[in-house]
């Protein structure tokens, strides 16, 4: 990771948190993570704290995953020399990512042209007037958009990690992150960035009693009617509710925990596509096959050979 003068510290404290960290619950480091930064001081965000004794710019140079600096002074432009790192980076096809304000270093460098990705929502005129030739999705937690990642806010930077090693490492070792870091195991990219939370019309209206039910029954052929039913209210009222405390419909959540239950399956040990489509609720073979193409890029048995027992 660079950091440069006026970097953000909590990005700084996500990156360090889901890569830095060695594993004694999973046995092993995940990542041989590294900071860098283009001066041997480098002052954070309002003089919070000085950083000293880092590598220069060039540990950049061998790096297969480089998260590029973010700061809140985006119409500054970035160091020339950071820009060229990131350069050299997108030559050797390293993977780039950038979190919040990030983005607008990844464009400066001119590797997003042509290119998906996000930025906050309070920057998203200002990105666009400046990058008119990236693609922006302003309204999601992050786009990945395979070797160019970018996260939106600053908690998104925390669900794009889960997300890289989720993509790295297999649904297991995500959720094993996500737990020691008491956080949500799996928000989807596509997920809004801002959630309208109005005021409760009735004493609970939370969701987390249907959805602790629904995890444990996946593999029945659920309903969006079953799940307003054991909420108690009409499938209307149920989708207002997951727009406002989710920022997704209910069958898409359904969706993408029954593709999660699936690849623990496959993960765990289970060989037969037709096994894991009926335990995960997926139902077909067909389905699983077309939904782990669409959302993971790999099939059932590429996804096996990557993640499953003995793959590491």
């Amino acid at each position: 990771m660079i950091v440069d003068e006026n970097s953000n510290p909590f990005e700084l404290g996500c990156t360090t948190e889901v890569f830095g960290l060695h594993r004694p619950e999973l046995g092993r480091a995940l990542y041989d993570f590294r900071l860098c930064s283009p001066e041997p001081s480098t002052l954070m965000r309002d003089g919070f704290f000085t950083l000293t004794e880092v590598a220069g710019l060039e540990a950049a140079d061998a790096a297969d995953t480089l998260i590029v600096p973010n700061r809140p002074d985006v119409d500054v432009p970035r160091r020339p020399a950071v820009l060229d790192a990131i350069r050299r980076a997108r030559a050797r096809s390293a993977r780039l990512v950038g979190l919040c304000s990030g983005a607008f270093t990844l464009a400066e460098a001119g590797v997003l042209d042509g290119r998906r990705a996000t930025a906050h929502w309070q920057w998203a005129d200002s990105f666009r007037a400046r990058f008119p030739a990236v693609h922006l999705e302003e309204n999601v937690l992050f786009v990945d958009d395979g070797d160019v990642l970018t996260a939106a806010g600053s908690a998104a930077a925390l669900d794009l990690g889960l997300h890289i090693v989720r993509r790295d490492h297999g649904a297991d070792v995500a959720n094993a992150v996500s737990r020691r870091l008491v956080f949500a195991a799996h928000r989807d990219g596509g997920q809004q960035q801002f959630i309208e939370r109005p005021v409760p019309d009735l004493p609970d209206e939370s969701l987390a009693p249907v959805l602790a039910w629904a995890q444990e029954h996946l593999e029945m052929p659920l309903t969006v009617s079953d799940l307003a039913a054991r909420a108690a209210v009409s499938p209307a009222t149920l989708h207002r509710r997951f727009r406002a405390q989710l920022g997704t419909t209910p069958l898409a959540w359904l969706t993408q925990e029954r593709l999660a239950l699936a690849c623990r399956l496959i993960e765990r040990g289970a060989t037969q596509v037709e096994t894991v489509a009926r335990r995960s609720g997926l139902g077909t073979a067909a389905n699983l096959r077309a939904l782990m193409r669409r959302e993971r890029g790999l099939t059932p048995s590429a996804y096996r050979q990557r993640f499953g027992p003995g793959a590491r």
